[in-house]
């Protein structure tokens, strides 16, 4: 497709499974752009065969894979969606009218988990991650979900520097500190297809907290050129 409206970037890792269905969803002029993040079951050959850009990403991680999907896209308007079934590109155009719109500067997908979507330990450590975040930055936010949209050059202003799990978080810190209008949408979140990386193991669960809780240090050593304007509650990320 070209001219697409929106890039849309699908980190991927052995999703073969799931690819034709994920694609399927994808809307109008929504361009999937899926990076593959070393593949062995042919995913990359699937993706391109079902009309999809592919990018490869040999360093391993969510964020190196994100990101790679943030260079490589070229539109205005760039989304981020799981490649594992979970969630519906469909809802995309949802989460990017108030981008369009002017009204909201990061959407983010709050996931509203299907019987059998979610492992506890998972749950109870996002939670507990919403209710750090809330009290750091004062942020409405329930879900640091992998569903989000915003603008491409705003994304790359923001310098992102994490390549493994703590890249949703890092995005999300420097939007606040940045005071970026950001937003949630409900989205439905079902059983993915396969077994989880991440969340679907204990040890995936803390590999990942350990890399949110290294962006919450780093974070908090941030100095930006200007801190003026930030709200005092964002400003606690330095202090505590």
């Amino acid at each position: 497709m070209t001219g697409a409206v929106v890039d849309v970037v699908l980190p991927c890792l052995n999703e073969r499974g799931a690819l034709p269905w994920v694609l399927s969803r994808m809307p109008d002029g929504y361009r999937a752009i899926v990076v593959d993040n070393g593949s062995t079951d042919g995913s990359d050959e699937l993706a391109a065969s079902l009309g999809a850009v592919v990018v490869r990403e040999d360093r391993r991680g969510f964020g190196a894979a994100a990101h790679a999907g943030l260079l490589a896209a070229t539109s205005e308007f760039v989304a981020f969606c799981d490649c594992d079934g979970s969630l519906d590109p469909a809802r995309l155009p949802g989460l990017l009218a108030p981008v369009m719109d002017g009204t909201a500067d990061l959407v983010l997908g709050s996931r509203r988990p299907q019987r059998g979507s979610w492992p506890l330990h998972a749950r109870v450590a996002n939670v507990l991650l919403a209710w750090r975040l809330r009290r750091l930055t004062g942020e409405r936010v329930t879900d640091l979900g992998p569903m989000r949209a915003a603008r491409r050059a705003d994304l790359l202003s923001l310098g992102l520097e994490d390549r493994r799990s703590g890249y949703p978080l890092e995005m999300f810190l420097k939007a606040s500190l940045r005071n970026w209008r950001i937003v949630e949408m409900p989205v439905p979140y079902a059983p993915r297809t396969g077994k989880s990386k991440v969340t679907g193991t204990v040890r995936g669960t803390l590999t990942a907290v350990r890399d949110m809780s290294a962006q919450l240090r780093q974070l908090r050593r941030l100095r930006l050129p200007d801190v003026s304007g930030i709200p005092t509650s964002a400003k606690n990320l330095y202090e505590e």
